[in-house]
């Protein structure tokens, strides 16, 4: 069988212009990066501008193993099938971070026969978005230290400060640091910490971001700290959004590829929904939708995290309405939430994936809440079996979901027609009638209790000390209408990962929450989460080389 990188080695790219070409995309509104990826002028939004929207389509997923379901897999797929079946499809991705890939996870193209290409350079750095995000962070914090060094003007408190650095990259060792060591010289001495790029504000402002103007704008609002009286200090009080800005004005532009089949898909900003926002960029899916009949996008892990931000975040704030949600449930993920050890999926266990059925459950109920329909696809592994799945169908059609069998990892387009015309016929069926979880009018903790009662199953929710003084803050300002983005783990429904399938009884805890003011959301930290992950004990990086020829091999 061979690895993902060997099929993407042995197939053919389609030239980007030539990609572009069929989109009737312009040589003056492509700025290509090599032969076989680019990025698309501001013109080209400009020229679509009055075009109608095609429709918009959600792929998540029910709680997953540690190692994924193929949602990103199973988005490429249904892409490439939309296309065998004739129908514009634009597939839009979001860009791949370095921690998975070096890490447990692996890269974020797809797999099998349903990836993106150039599989390589989209895992490892692809068109610099990431590391021109990581540069204007990282800036503003430099401009912060510069500023208390150089007599602290705006009086700002460095107990107070909170807006700390970034990097691409899981390393546990800088959660919690100290800069300013080693004397006057070196700045003032004070507690700091990394998240990884993926979870700093400036990836959510790039995201959400309608053009460069509007990002600047956000950029401006970012709250660095406050004063000893209390005032917040923003980014703009540090005359620094224009440089942030500058060196964003590329990475702002969405990036064009194509998959195996030569199905053109944009990948852009945005994962980890765990502790961001977890959805691609704004640009890039209203791109999308102005290109191509069916704009078939993705939001990170669970739909308890990724779906419910896409819905309540993502849709809110730009005014996008889902035609339809295909939601990726596969036998293994099912065991798992039944109990089954990881090492011991692969084994037929008809109880287990019964016992499992819960976690899918409670997701169809979540999303045909915010008013889409859905259909479930049922990604197929090798060791999956005809009792298991049948299971799995009899139980889909007991909660009232569509549901099809996906082998997209497997055939590519083919293996996924039957999804295609099933989802095809959801989006125009024109029967979502589109609402969020919750108003705009309610308060970030009513908001958070909402999504920890109706969503997640808790019985209620307990706020820290330190969570309580930012969601006063909060409501007394200009940010009590905001929605809430919550910093969650992945794995089950609660807060506690070792919960699996249906959580009852539980309590949410949210131990803090940060102000994104130019996010335009108000994060709130739940359970153990941390905003900075760590490698494993034996990470994926220890497998990827070089050969003699310069090519990469071991990625995933």
């Amino acid at each position: 069988m061979l690895s993902d990188i060997e099929i993407a080695r042995r197939a053919k790219i389609r030239p980007i212009t030539a990609v572009a070409a069929e989109l009737g995309i312009t040589d003056e509104e492509l700025i290509p990066y090599g032969r076989y990826k680019a990025k698309l002028d501001e013109t080209l939004f400009q020229r679509l501008a009055d075009k109608p929207d095609g429709k918009l389509i959600l792929v998540t997923a029910i709680n997953p193993t540690p190692a994924g379901e193929g949602k990103t897999t199973t988005t490429v797929g249904l892409g490439q099938a939309f296309a065998k079946l004739g129908k514009k499809a634009m597939i839009c991705l979001r860009e791949p971070s370095l921690g998975p890939v070096f890490g447990v996870k692996g890269g974020a193209a797809g797999g099998g026969y349903a990836q993106v290409l150039p599989m390589e350079d989209i895992n490892l750095h692809f068109t610099g978005d990431f590391h021109a995000i990581t540069a204007a962070n990282n800036l503003l914090c430099a401009m912060l230290d510069n500023h208390l060094q150089s007599g602290n003007e705006l009086n700002i408190d460095p107990r107070r400060i909170c807006f700390n650095r970034v990097m691409d990259m899981n390393d546990r060792a800088l959660r919690h640091v100290v800069v300013g060591m080693g004397g006057r010289s070196n700045g003032v001495l004070r507690e700091d910490s990394f998240s990884i790029t993926v979870a700093s504000e400036v990836m959510a402002i790039l995201c959400l971001a309608k053009d460069l103007a509007d990002l600047k704008n956000r950029l401006s609002r970012i709250v660095v700290g406050y004063t000893y009286k209390g005032k917040s200090v923003t980014a703009h009080d540090l005359h620094a959004e224009g440089a942030m800005t500058a060196l964003l004005k590329d990475a702002i532009q969405p990036n064009l590829v194509s998959t195996l089949e030569g199905t053109p898909c944009l990948i852009h900003g945005g994962p980890f929904a765990n502790i961001a926002h977890g959805c691609s960029s704004v640009r890039a899916t209203r791109l999308g939708l102005k290109l191509a009949d069916y704009c078939i996008t993705e939001a990170g892990f669970g739909a308890d995290l990724g779906a419910e931000k896409f819905f309540d975040i993502k849709c809110r704030k730009a005014g996008l309405k889902p035609a339809a949600c295909v939601l990726v449930a596969t036998v293994r993920a099912l065991k798992y939430n039944g109990g089954i050890e990881k090492e011991n999926l692969s084994a037929e266990n008809v109880e287990a994936v019964q016992k499992g059925l819960c976690n899918l459950e409670k997701h169809i109920e979540n999303l045909k809440s915010f008013g889409v329909p859905v259909c479930v696809a049922l990604n197929r592994f090798g060791t999956d079996t005809d009792a298991e799945l049948a299971v799995i169908r009899e139980a889909c059609e007991r909660l009232g979901a569509e549901c099809e069998l996906s082998e997209v990892f497997a055939k590519g387009g083919e293996g996924g027609l039957a999804l295609a015309e099933k989802v095809a016929a959801l989006a125009d069926s024109d029967k979502a009638d589109f609402r969020f979880a919750y108003p705009d009018e309610c308060s970030a903790q009513e908001k958070i209790e909402t999504l920890a009662k109706n969503i997640y199953g808790a019985d209620g929710v307990d706020f820290d000390e330190a969570a309580l003084k930012v969601l006063e803050r909060a409501a007394k300002g200009k940010y009590k209408n905001a929605p809430v983005c919550m910093a969650k783990t992945q794995y089950s429904l609660s807060d506690d990962p070792k919960r699996l399938g249906r959580p009852s009884g539980f309590r949410l805890h949210v131990r803090d929450a940060r102000i994104c003011a130019g996010a335009g959301f108000i994060v709130a930290l739940t359970g153990d989460i941390m905003t900075m992950p760590g490698l494993p004990k034996t990470p994926a990086a220890e497998a990827i080389d070089v050969d003699e020829t310069g090519g990469i091999v071991g990625l995933f």
